[in-house]
């Protein structure tokens, strides 16, 4: 299975307002395993930041100003999600805020859902962990992830973190490391080694002592009695 844990940064809280991205972040999960493909543009978002977005993410319009416009690259883009399930920390926000920019760049480029499923690992959380706290740090500390080194919002950082964490949500479903794929393909075909080969049945028999420890065992389970529910042992041939 295919997986792209995705994060967006934007110059506000609402797309609506005409807010836009100036970042996207994902890493690429191939049966759980990161394999090493990465997907991190900036870009020119053509407006100011707002102060709240402009103190988390530490980005300015002078850094982003000789940045690619999102429609110009907005191809790559899609090719890269194409197909895979996108997990992203409360989704709604940046879906909502990547169908906006598909919007502004033409009709033929449709909605998000129409290239990739979305999973929302927040929604997860929320069910996992009832009436707690659920942000991306909080469930960094709940899950033993390193997150020291987030000082300021960043889409691929924050993607590396998320997939850590969807790892530690669904830690019952695989294991919790984070090899690279090629990794996980061989421990299957250990595993496949190592498997029965069909058709051949090993069979272990008891030897005299064993049968003897067992006859002695019965006889005490039916006591004076002598009343037994299984017959005895026949002899080894």
């Amino acid at each position: 299975m295919r997986q792209i844990v995705l994060d967006t940064e934007t110059t506000g809280l609402s797309w609506e307002k005409g807010n836009r991205i100036v970042e996207v972040g994902c890493i690429e999960l191939v049966e759980r395993r990161p394999t090493g493909r990465q997907f991190q543009r900036y870009f020119n978002p053509g407006r100011e930041m707002e102060p709240g977005a402009q103190e988390v993410t530490g980005l300015t319009l002078d850094f982003l100003q000789d940045k690619p416009r999102f429609e110009t690259v907005l191809d790559e883009l899609l090719e890269f999600i194409a197909g895979a399930e996108l997990i992203i920390h409360n989704a709604s926000f940046d879906v909502g805020f990547l169908n906006y920019e598909l919007s502004l760049a033409g009709p033929q480029y449709g909605r998000l859902e129409q290239h990739a499923s979305v999973l929302d690992t927040l929604a997860m959380a929320r069910e996992r962990f009832p009436g707690q706290r659920n942000s991306l740090d909080a469930l960094c500390k709940r899950l033993g992830v390193d997150n020291a080194h987030r000082k300021l919002h960043g889409a691929l950082l924050d993607a590396e973190l998320l997939a850590e964490v969807y790892l530690g949500l669904t830690a019952g479903q695989g294991d919790l490391g984070l090899a690279p794929a090629g990794d996980a393909r061989a421990a299957v075909a250990t595993v496949a080694l190592e498997a029965p080969v069909p058709g051949v049945r090993r069979v272990l028999r008891a030897s005299e002592a064993e049968q003897a420890a067992h006859e002695a065992r019965l006889a005490k389970i039916a006591g004076k009695a002598g009343k037994r529910l299984w017959p005895a042992a026949e002899p080894a041939a």
